[in-house]
């Protein structure tokens, strides 16, 4: 995979809870449009685990057909059980798309050596002409493998030469490139930390798997890039417009319950999804259990997103030309809102 922002893209459902097939069209050409170096479908941020497995077939194929020779695509195929994961990758090999990215097995509980062994090095070694990139997420896997087995997996396998690292863990990635060596690509998987891996000399990421990329895939690839070219000063600028969007993939909150306070937290793909559907974009809600924000919640973001347009309304421009939006508008219509949020 070559250095560069890749949009962990949403999955857009109608109110009944089906995929919108033309909706789903039209957030890959927006992606393509804004010069995304490629699209990952089906990732977590795409709701892969409420998936019947017809749906998450289809989702990578028109992906795949979609965005063939435009950009790069990666299918998100992991699993907590081996072999459905291998079922998975072998189906998406068919769709042709350019690699799969494989999350560490969920629930189960694995070692970091039962992880490698038993699930990354099988399905790298069944497929050996298929890209695989871990993705390492412990906070919401409740496992992870760790740079040394990642180090040992790249080593023995060629299919094996990047990562999406999104541990939060600045040590963690350091070990990852001090063990995997200079050629091996990092990916950041955090939006908030890309700017910071991304120009720490111990880390030296390459890019993003990116979920605000979403909403605003032409100035993310645009501050990776400059990063890539050394041009820390331009990409600050980026960073700091971007900022208020980039601290929304969970949205904390205190709330009151009629037997007292407690915390509540909206987490990824809610308040992106939320968003979305805020500035008039195909989204639609989140499968269940995911619900709705919190008002409180809701107005963390309505407030971020204000902030972008009166600030650097450039950010939401794609968004507004593409979509064929008022984002003012949007942003001010108290009637729409409210079908976005509930209380406690």
């Amino acid at each position: 995979m070559k250095p560069g922002c890749y949009t962990a893209l949403i999955t857009p459902f109608n109110q009944a809870g089906e995929l919108d097939q033309k909706g789903l069209e039209q957030l890959i050409n927006f992606q393509i449009e804004n010069g995304i170096t490629g699209i990952l479908a089906t990732g977590t941020t795409g709701e892969s685990p409420t998936f019947k497995w017809t749906e998450h077939d289809d989702v990578i194929a028109q992906v795949a057909k979609h965005a063939k020779d435009k950009c790069l695509t990666i299918a998100g195929t992991g699993s907590n059980n081996t072999a459905e994961a291998l079922e998975a990758v072998g189906n998406a090999a068919k769709k042709g798309i350019d690699a799969v990215l494989l999350v560490d097995p969920y629930y189960n509980g694995p070692s970091s050596l039962e992880i490698r062994r038993e699930y990354y090095e099988v399905i790298a070694k069944q497929f050996p002409d298929v890209n695989i990139i871990p993705y390492i997420i412990p906070g919401r896997t409740g496992a992870q493998m760790l740079p040394q087995d990642l180090a040992i997996l790249a080593k023995n396998f060629s299919n094996v030469s990047c990562v999406k690292e999104a541990t939060g863990n600045i040590e963690n990635m350091q070990l990852t490139r001090k063990f995997c060596g200079n050629d091996f690509k990092i990916f950041s998987g955090d939006d908030a930390l890309v700017y910071d891996v991304m120009t720490d000399p111990k880390i030296k990421a390459c890019g993003g798997i990116s979920v605000m990329s979403n909403i605003a895939p032409k100035f993310m690839t645009q501050m990776i890039l400059q990063l890539n070219q050394a041009d820390t000063n331009g990409a600050m600028k980026i960073q700091q417009a971007l900022k208020p969007l980039l601290d929304l993939v969970v949205v904390t909150t205190q709330e009151d319950s009629e037997f007292g306070p407690v915390t509540c937290r909206a987490r990824n793909p809610l308040p992106l999804k939320t968003l979305m559907q805020l500035l008039g974009m195909p989204s639609g809600p989140c499968r269940k259990p995911l619900g709705k924000m919190t008002l409180k919640g809701f107005q963390i973001l309505l407030d971020a997103a204000k902030s972008v347009q009166a600030h650097n309304p450039e950010i939401f421009e794609p968004v507004a030309s593409f979509f064929n939006v008022n984002i003012e508008e949007r942003l001010n219509d108290t009637k729409s809102h409210a079908s976005l949020w509930y209380t406690y």
